[in-house]
């Protein structure tokens, strides 16, 4: 069943302190046409890039922006690039979670001591804005967490990367900042990678969740959520249970051969303005039929958005003890059914939204269905 977990008490200084995420890098198959989906559909500023004209010789990479989410979209131009097997293996999807700290030298240094696999060496890059220190680690399948030190470095994103502007009229949508990103792994890897977080890193253990609160008539899944010391940075880590037919983690798993990020959760203060923008411009979100607002209202009680448009939207609502959240998904967003993302407007609420469980999984394997997958 579904537990909170309190903080535990500690005198121990947190040896790994993270300021936020810093970016999050998709590998593509083409970043520039990519960098024209998030800007036109979601509403994200370009504001630099790195290739053959900045002297960068065997990649493309578009930096985005909106609030504090910051995409780096990188493509290749050689067919034995390490992006081009990574795209070749996994299709469109996240390789790096960067963290924005204050020490990337001592971030690398404490996090490999307690066992991490090294997957970039502190290196300096310096430009005329001054200078970003950048080390990594790797994590779950071929995704890597960067630690990105920037207080000395006034550019754009970082050294490599010139300033530019969109070139078609960008919009913002009312996204703020990243909530949390998911990661599915295996059948049986989530405690390891759980345990990876807790002693590599540092995270608490914040939240879990077993088949009975994840799970509906065909299938099912378990969840723990990861927290490091501030909060800043949540991850819940997914696995597959067993169940009658193939889950929605099971797809994932198949078509993005591997672990991998499955979805990134953008928070927004206003998801009646920010959904609105995003159906008008062409985003899918998962359906959730009527019948879930016939009872919704009882279990959560009074909110302060307008009740119709909630359900005209089709946005999902829950609340826990400190709140109410509100939150919709999009289908995915790559051909292969994969990579999605949540819209999260929260209330005070601290939970990740247990009471649409049900409804969610079922929108899930609707289209899981209409893909041949279940």
């Amino acid at each position: 069943m579904e537990t909170l977990l309190q903080e535990k008490e500690t005198s121990t200084a947190d040896f790994l302190p993270l300021n936020g995420t810093d970016h999050i890098e998709f590998y593509v198959g083409n970043a520039k046409q990519s960098a024209y989906y998030y800007q036109s559909a979601w509403g994200y500023e370009l504001i630099a890039y790195s290739g053959p004209e900045t002297g960068v010789r065997d990649r493309a990479s578009y930096v985005l922006q909106q609030g504090k989410v910051r995409l780096v979209l990188s493509t290749a131009l050689s067919p034995d690039h390490e992006i081009s097997q990574h795209h070749l293996l996994h299709g469109d999807g996240v390789k790096v979670l960067a963290l924005w700290v204050d020490d990337a030298r001592r971030s690398f240094e404490e996090t490999t001591r307690r066992g991490a696999v090294p997957a970039l060496e502190p290196t300096v890059l310096k430009d005329e804005f001054g200078e970003v220190v950048v080390s990594g680690i790797k994590t779950y399948g071929d995704t890597i967490h960067k630690f990105v030190e920037r207080k000395n470095y006034r550019g754009p994103f970082m050294p490599g990367y010139k300033p530019v502007k969109s070139s078609v009229p960008v919009k913002p949508v009312g996204i703020k900042h990243v909530d949390h990103c998911v990661g599915n792994v295996e059948l049986g890897k989530m405690n390891e990678w759980v345990e990876f977080y807790e002693k590599v890193m540092g995270f608490r253990l914040m939240l879990t969740f077993d088949d009975k609160d994840i799970s509906t008539e065909y299938s099912a899944l378990m969840s723990k959520v990861v927290a490091n010391g501030n909060g800043y940075i949540k991850f819940p880590i997914n696995e597959p249970a067993e169940g009658r037919r193939k889950s929605q983690i099971e797809e994932y798993l198949e078509f993005y051969r591997g672990p991998g990020c499955q979805h990134i959760a953008l928070a927004t203060d206003d998801i009646i303005y920010t959904v609105s923008e995003l159906r008008a411009r062409g985003v899918e979100f998962l359906y959730v039929p009527d019948n879930y607002y016939e009872d919704v209202w009882k279990r959560v009680g009074a909110i302060k958005e307008d009740m119709e448009q909630i359900r005209r939207l089709n946005i999902l609502v829950d609340r826990d003890d400190e709140g109410y959240l509100l939150q919709l998904f999009t289908k995915p967003v790559e051909d292969r059914p994969t990579l999605f993302y949540e819209i999260i407007q929260r209330c005070g609420a601290k939970s990740f939204g247990k009471g649409n469980f049900k409804a969610l999984f079922e929108a899930i394997e609707r289209e899981q269905a209409l893909r041949g997958n279940l």
